[in-house]
């Protein structure tokens, strides 16, 4: 489906009560997405296994609660036998691909990530995803060497000055030169975005999807902005589960076969969502869950939002509580990779 520039903002700008109460016109651009994402998943979900294995993070940014100033958070580091312990579990209930992520953990040396792809692509029939953030070609490379399927690394925004104030020290440029230094090492490459950070427009986020969009990416994610108290932004007012469930909409038309998973940032907005929201993610046109598998000794000290990884339930009964919800919803588990159908059949995006 081809929309313009101007039609993805009135989409955006359409008012709406902060509810699951939609308007008509979301509720025709959910069907819509929903029947763009059924004509090639039909009803099946992915499931992909995160294993958030350091907390540790030289960077900054203003919105991550692993920030390196925040001086508060109890960090850890798993081993490499508490890694494959995980990947065990993951395995066991019925996880297609293992996610590999951290903050960028200076102290964790690339061989060690190495040394850990290898193990699983040799002992298992899963994708790995590494989710780590910004190193050199050479690091990239020897990853992808190990066996590394995939490597995700978000943009959250594409406004080059909210990119620069939010990521100090950062600049987008870089961020997109490494999106295509892992493309051209053949990695299926995602990225994304965050929704509603401050400051953000309904033009900036429309020019963050039309980017998004002309980029080839195998899997595009977005999440709402959820303020964490430990960071400059923590005042800040929350993401929108509206408009995060209209770029996904949007998303899916825009990039029919792109893999776009229902974020764990939706079921932990504080109000609005009834800890439904990954479910609704799904009626807008995901067909990706990524549920943490981290050990549940330190995975509520993964604390990049408050609600991530809450440690009022066990990771798997908080898992099976996400297996349920999205079978009783009429969709189909998969215990396969999911491996990018934009590949598979050449799709591009319908800008």
């Amino acid at each position: 489906m081809s929309l313009t520039r101007n039609e993805i903002i009135e989409i955006l700008k359409n008012p709406v009560a902060e509810s699951t109460s939609f308007s008509d016109v979301d509720n025709s651009l959910f069907t819509a997405a929903t029947a763009t994402a059924r004509a090639l998943f039909n009803n099946t979900v992915y499931q992909r296994g995160i294993i958030e294995f350091s907390s540790y993070c030289r960077k900054n940014c203003h919105y991550c609660g692993l920030r390196n100033k925040n001086t508060d958070l109890v960090r850890y580091r798993l081993t490499h036998d508490e890694i494959m312990q995980a990947v065990d579990n993951a395995a066991s209930i019925g996880m297609g691909t293992i996610v590999l992520q951290a903050g960028e953990d200076e102290d964790v040396n690339p061989h060690f990530i190495y040394t850990i792809v290898r193990t699983i692509k040799e002992k298992y029939n899963l994708a790995v995803t590494l989710s780590i953030g910004d190193h050199p070609d050479d690091v990239y490379r020897l990853w992808r060497d190990s066996g590394a399927d995939r490597y995700l690394l978000k943009i959250e925004t594409t406004d080059t000055d909210l990119h620069s104030l939010y990521r100090p020290g950062q600049q987008l440029y870089d961020r997109l030169n490494r999106i295509e230094s892992l493309q051209r090492l053949g990695y299926e490459v995602g990225s994304g975005i965050i929704i509603g950070l401050p400051g953000m427009t309904e033009e900036n986020l429309t020019d963050d999807l039309l980017l998004l969009s002309t980029m080839g990416l195998d899997m595009i994610a977005c999440g709402p902005f959820i303020p964490h108290p430990q960071t400059p932004l923590r005042h800040a007012k929350q993401g929108s589960l509206v408009e995060s469930l209209r770029v996904t909409a949007l998303l899916r038309l825009l990039n029919p076969a792109a893999n776009i998973p229902a974020t764990s940032a939706l079921d932990s907005l504080p109000s609005g969502c009834n800890n439904n929201g990954r479910i609704m993610g799904l009626n807008a046109g995901a067909n990706v869950i990524m549920p943490s598998i981290t050990p549940d000794e330190v995975r509520s000290r993964y604390s990049i939002y408050p609600g991530k990884n809450s440690p009022a339930s066990t990771q798997h009964s908080a898992v099976k509580q996400l297996q349920s919800k999205v079978q009783q919803a009429g969709f189909t588990l998969s215990s396969q990779a999911g491996s990018s159908m934009r590949r598979t059949f050449g799709t591009q995006s319908a800008i």
